[in-house]
């Protein structure tokens, strides 16, 4: 059996200053590439940018797609979907829990991967963790695990927003 491939330490100044194409996530010195580009998950990341969007002066939020967030010291996270409280002053890198973040799932997402992303996610205080399947299944990560989304419709704890699966659904192109 071969031995692993050791990834390069990378320091985190030049994570902080560089780019990637697709952006990268860092965590504890090495980069990590991020499954995007598909039709389908391109297609769901813009229906929540759309229905969060449409509200945002009524909710008092933003919405931004990729943006980095500082989920801990070393481990800087790229959830496809973010909500902030527009009242916090504006982060170039979030380092603020936002009101929720949405992963869209790709083929080439391992689990393993996806719940050590979740999980830093709620260790930063996130309290609305979605995971959204383009297959039809759809999740929240709650107390370490993630669980059928039963409810469809429901407000966002901590915020003014609503999800409504069923609306942005009909977003979909």
């Amino acid at each position: 059996m071969a031995a692993a491939a050791q990834l390069p330490f990378v320091p985190l100044e030049v994570y902080l200053r560089s780019s990637y194409e697709p952006d990268a996530e860092y965590v504890d010195g090495v980069i990590e590439e991020r499954s995007v580009g598909q039709y389908d998950h391109s297609s769901w990341q813009h229906a929540l940018e759309m229905w969060f969007a449409q509200h945002a002066k009524e909710w008092d939020i933003r919405v931004r797609p990729e943006l980095r967030i500082r989920v801990r010291k070393t481990n800087f996270r790229i959830p496809d979907v973010t909500v902030l409280d527009r009242s916090l002053p504006v982060e170039q890198v979030v380092t603020r829990p936002p009101i929720a973040v949405f992963e869209v799932l790709s083929p080439e997402d391992s689990v393993t991967r996806m719940m050590t992303k979740l999980a830093d996610y709620e260790q930063m205080g996130i309290q609305t963790i979605l995971v959204l399947d383009p297959d039809g299944k759809h999740f929240r990560f709650r107390a370490g695990a993630l669980e059928p989304l039963t409810e469809t419709a429901f407000d966002l704890p901590g915020s003014k927003c609503r999800f409504d699966l069923a609306e942005i659904i009909k977003l979909l192109d």
